[in-house]
């Protein structure tokens, strides 16, 4: 029995972790994406943060999705 609580408490702060590194990741790549892709206007307005976090949201339920599959 402690060892299934054990196992189950390791399996979500695992899908904790993956949901947060997405997080980070996608928000990241499309700050990046936005500040440097050649045509852009280089500048980091409203509208692309509200892209970057709504990316890193989906990127972060793609990560939590994928992880509990997995396990």
């Amino acid at each position: 029995m402690i060892d299934q609580e054990h196992q189950q408490n390791r399996t979500q702060e695992t899908q904790r972790r993956a949901g947060v590194t997405g997080f980070v990741v996608g928000m990241i790549a499309t700050l990046g994406f936005f500040a440097f892709f050649p045509g852009l206007p280089h500048v980091i307005d409203a509208g692309a943060i509200v892209a970057a976090l709504t990316i890193g949201a989906l990127t972060s339920w793609a990560c939590r999705t994928w992880s509990a599959r997995r396990s």
